[in-house]
């Protein structure tokens, strides 16, 4: 029996043709993703659900989509899937990741010369029948520089647009070498020298804890007076309080607007200022890009139903259906152990290097390598995964290098992965016990037995009297529960580590106070997926 899609928002004809053409039985009902009800009704008769933004697939409707085996989002945002539920379920969670790119760079390119010739205003100006050409004095875009706070896939195409226009570029990404940078046309700068440099600032980054008002009102104080601003990226970016009133100052020049911290942005106190263009969120609404992304989810979805090759998946890597049965739980191992480099290295990434020893040698190690390098990249773009994180990293220069060898040692087989960065390196190394659960075997080469959870603690220390009642008395008194408790050491007096399985995250009043202790060299609360 052919496998069968909804496609429950609205797809071009192109894109339903193709199921159809390979093979696949469709119903096409654009509008069926408003109506809660009826999707929940319908859901169970389908393999595969195709959508935009419109349809909320909730656990409620997972729970009755007893054969949906596929849902794939035709654009990059999941925010309407609840991902964790559809994992539970089986069910793969796919999106088309790159397939707007072009379109959100040159909109961003586009809201720059706006704001650089005050054109919305100047339209509107003479729609009015009034001619004020000396009100609208803009400026050039020529040879000023221009600094891109994120330079990734998006954020690569709008440097190479600007160099096309003459401008000087310079580029603040933590994940950008310098061999890339070069390689780009572009100066890899710290973020505050953009600030004070740039005549311009693009925002290309994602939103998490990290760059949440990257552009706070302490930072937007650093630009150079007469700056001016566009994030076509994320809202909440930009704290827009103080951007309104760098604004107002004068300080801030103009700014153009595609994103808001809260949307539908139907009232902003940015509205209607003086050279400020604002747009609804258009960054990937071209006819190209919606096409693009339509026929991209129609041919993953079709691969998966038909062949099961996976491919842009969030929450399953590129392997066969064979293969993952025997390969999950190294799967969750390689991502542990990128996911613990990643939250402990905040420098640029220069090489990324992985051994795999013993039994683990026969899997599928591009499999592996994307499930590690995604748990990496993970702590910068939570919305990386296992098939754009490679992708990624090479976007950024990141030399990566994989070797094997025969079983050596106790385990039938290990991995470890050692992270490269112009001023140190850092490794861990971890298997997976016959119990199918993943475990850290060695931290800056010191052998341990550490159970992966949810919330962990990692401690180094020299090794002396008292870490442990520290440690455990400081906790207990914050009424955090110690669920594993893992020690190693170099050797007597030496270097020394601790990691710590929690139930529950780590307050930061408990890392305050083990920091002042003075016993401890490091203290890092770390987060992991829950199993």
């Amino acid at each position: 029996m052919a496998p069968k899609v909804l496609v429950s928002d609205k797809l071009s004809e192109t894109a339903v043709q193709i199921f159809r053409d390979r093979g696949v039985e469709v119903d096409y009902l654009p509008d069926l993703g408003k109506d809660k009800e009826k999707l929940l009704e319908v859901i169970g008769q389908y393999d595969g659900l195709a959508i935009r933004s419109a349809t909320k697939v909730t656990e409620k409707i997972l729970a009755a989509a007893t054969n949906l085996k596929v849902i794939g989002r035709a654009g990059i945002g999941v925010d309407n899937v609840d991902i964790p539920a559809a994992s539970k379920k089986g069910v793969i969670v796919m999106n088309t990741p790159f397939g707007n790119s072009v379109t959100t760079a040159e909109h961003a390119i586009a809201m720059m010369f706006a704001v650089a010739r005050q054109l919305p205003e100047a339209s509107a100006s003479t729609h009015e029948g009034k001619w004020e050409k000396n009100r609208f004095m803009g400026v050039e875009l020529f040879n000023k520089t221009l600094g891109v706070i994120g330079a990734g896939n998006i954020g690569g195409i709008v440097c190479d647009r600007a160099l096309g226009l003459k401008m000087k570029v310079i580029a603040y990404d933590p994940f950008l070498s310098d061999e890339r940078a070069h390689k780009m046309g572009v100066m890899k700068v710290e973020l505050d020298e953009l600030l004070a440099k740039a005549d311009f600032i693009t925002l290309h980054v994602p939103m998490t804890e990290k760059t949440k008002n990257i552009l706070s009102r302490e930072n937007l104080a650093k630009t150079k007076n007469g700056v001016r601003i566009i994030n076509c990226a994320r809202g909440g970016l930009i704290d827009e309080e103080a951007l309104v009133d760098a604004l107002k100052s004068g300080h801030v020049a103009g700014a153009a607007l595609d994103v808001f911290a809260n949307e539908p942005a139907t009232e902003s106190p940015l509205f209607n200022m003086p050279n400020v263009v604002v747009t609804p969120h258009l960054g990937a609404s071209t006819t190209e890009a919606q096409e693009n992304v339509a026929l991209q989810v129609a041919e993953q979805m079709s691969d998966y139903l038909l062949t099961g090759a996976v491919q842009n998946a969030l929450n399953m890597p590129s392997v066969t259906a064979e293969e993952a049965a025997v390969m999950g739980p190294w799967v969750k191992l390689a991502g542990h152990l990128g996911d613990f480099v990643g939250q402990m290295t905040d420098e640029p990434i220069q090489a990324i290097n992985i051994l795999y020893d013993g039994l683990v040698t026969e899997m599928n190690l591009q499999a592996l390598n994307c499930a590690a390098i995604a748990g990496i990249m993970k702590a910068a773009n939570p919305d990386v995964n296992m098939v754009s994180a490679p992708v990624i990293a090479r976007e950024r220069g990141v030399q990566i290098a994989t070797t094997t060898q025969e079983k050596s040692g106790v385990f039938d087989g290990y991995m470890k992965l050692t992270v490269v960065t112009e001023t140190r390196e850092r490794s861990v190394a971890g298997t997976v016990f016959s119990d199918g659960k993943p475990r850290f075997i060695q931290i800056k080469g010191i052998n341990i037995d550490a159970e992966v959870g949810q919330h962990m603690l990692y401690t180094t220390n020299r090794d002396v009297p008292g870490i442990i009642g520290t440690l455990g008395g400081t906790l207990g008194k914050h009424g955090v529960n110690i669920a594993n408790f893992t020690l190693g050491r170099t050797a007597v007096g030496q270097d020394a580590i601790a990691v710590l399985y929690l139930d529950a995250p780590l307050p930061q009043v408990v890392v305050d106070e083990l920091k002042a202790t003075g016993l401890f060299l490091q203290v890092k609360p770390l987060e992991f997926d829950a199993a």
